[in-house]
């Protein structure tokens, strides 16, 4: 068998690969040699057949079989001899073979770049904290008594204010036509809870039950309906009814109620379930930092073939959400191509975060647990009730899905090893900073908070 280069650029190579005709007859003589132990024909034992009739017979399957034998080890013999990593499948084109004759073939494959070694202890990352103060808990548990008021009409008949709930009847117009979803009879609406377009709660303010309003309003540029988006509307409102919410005593009963023994643990359940979702803020906080300063401060060529593939599963996604919505990529202020040249950086930084990752995970011998997959595949059972037997046989059955299971599992624990060896700064903060969404130019590998999601 030879293997001989034919290109050589940056990540792509390409080889042609000859396997000799004896050694191709020489194998299907063997494999025919093999099927002549077990094959029955009428006239002849077990074993008796002749060669010449089980080639007639079997030839051409095992022509083929052969052959597909041959390039795969062809294949082998030109990765292992280059001492080559692909990237991806090689691509196979057999260029000329006939039966007796040289089995010759193309291999054009993608390899991996040397990642550079990562100075973990070098990374100097901040990482932003909050505590949860005494008002925090106060504010989470005011709108837990709020879930559970009892909404009453005011002693004394007033206009609408904050916190109010409103009962209407209302039709909504743009250019003079009734919009779908723009009209509803005995709509609960809350004053104040910013569930309706800008400037319909607002107008709403100071509005008694019976009393009629119209309101002239603008849809914003990127509301979710392309066709209303930036349109000007009217809204002709009836307010049936005016309550206000009558909250619940903050005591032992009220504790009680909700299934604590006491008013202490309850306001303890509450700040430690607060404390809990900004250290999760916190951690992927740290986490972005991670991947910024890796993205910033390690460039190198990355396999086109695996930035297409993450690309076009980015951009299949983007679709199929804008579509969802009815948008265009004129809504967006962006032409196509611009988006492409965007999603087209966003899928190269994945990749090469991805190679990051993998790199430093190998190097340090992280891997996911058997046990950790299986508590990921609970996880996915546990949100269909009533199906769980499936989504476990379907996790069992379909590799590509438990790894993708297993990714972003192997991620955390790569960027959490990271976190341990490198230099972090924690930095204190305000909840509100904390929590508030932070730039999404560039995203993590598998996470999808960015312009895709």
């Amino acid at each position: 068998m030879q293997v001989t280069e034919l290109s050589a650029e940056g990540l792509k190579r390409e080889y042609k690969v000859v396997v000799p005709a004896a050694d191709i007859e020489a194998r299907i003589a063997d494999r025919l040699e093999e099927i002549k132990k077990t094959a029955r024909m009428p006239g002849f034992r077990p074993g008796k057949i002749p060669l010449t009739l089980l080639k007639k017979q079997f030839g051409r399957s095992v022509l083929g079989e052969i052959v597909e034998q041959s390039v795969q080890a062809g294949s082998e013999k030109a990765l292992t001899d280059n001492e080559l990593k692909p990237a991806l499948r090689p691509k196979i084109e057999v260029t000329s073979f006939d039966e007796g004759k040289d089995l010759e073939f193309q291999m054009a494959v993608e390899v991996l770049p040397p990642v550079p070694p990562v100075e973990l202890k070098a990374l100097a990352i901040e990482k932003p904290v909050a505590q949860v103060a005494d008002s925090e808990v106060e504010r989470a548990l005011t709108e837990f008594r709020r879930s559970r008021a009892d909404w009453q009409k005011p002693k004394r008949a007033r206009g609408a204010k904050d916190g109010d709930r409103l009962t209407l009847d209302f039709v909504g117009k743009v250019d003079g036509e009734v919009f779908e979803g723009g009209s509803a009879e005995g709509f609960k609406l809350v004053i104040g809870s910013g569930t309706a377009i800008p400037g319909f709660e607002e107008g709403l303010k100071g509005a008694k039950a019976e009393q009629e309003k119209t309101l002239e309003l603008t849809f914003p540029e990127d509301y979710g309906v392309a066709a209303l988006a930036g349109k000007p509307a009217t809204f002709e409102v009836k307010v049936q009814a005016v309550e206000e919410a009558i909250l619940p005593e903050l005591d032992a009963a009220f504790a009680e109620a909700a299934g604590f023994e006491s008013l202490d643990e309850l306001k303890d359940a509450f700040r430690s379930q607060l404390q809990q979702r900004f250290d999760q803020a916190s951690r992927f906080r740290a986490k972005r930092a991670v991947l910024d300063a890796l993205a910033d401060g390690y460039a190198f060529d990355v396999p086109p073939g695996m930035v297409e593939l993450e690309f076009e599963a980015i951009w299949k996604q983007l679709e199929g959400e804008m579509e969802r919505a009815g948008q265009s990529f004129a809504d967006s202020g962006k032409t196509e191509e611009e988006t492409r040249e965007e999603y087209q950086a966003i899928a190269e930084r994945r990749v090469r975060l991805g190679l990051i990752l993998a790199d430093v995970g190998q190097a340090n011998a992280i891997e996911v647990a058997p046990e950790e997959l299986a508590r990921a595949v609970a996880e996915q059972a546990r949100r269909y009730p009533g199906k769980e037997k499936e989504v476990f046989e379907f996790f069992q059955q379909n590799a590509e899905a438990r790894e993708q299971l297993r990714a972003p599992l192997f991620e955390d624990k790569v960027v959490d090893f990271m976190l341990q060896m490198a230099q972090v700064t924690t930095v204190d903060v305000t909840p509100e900073a904390l929590m508030r969404e932070p730039d999404a130019d560039d995203v993590a590998p598998v996470e999808k908070d960015d312009k895709s999601s």
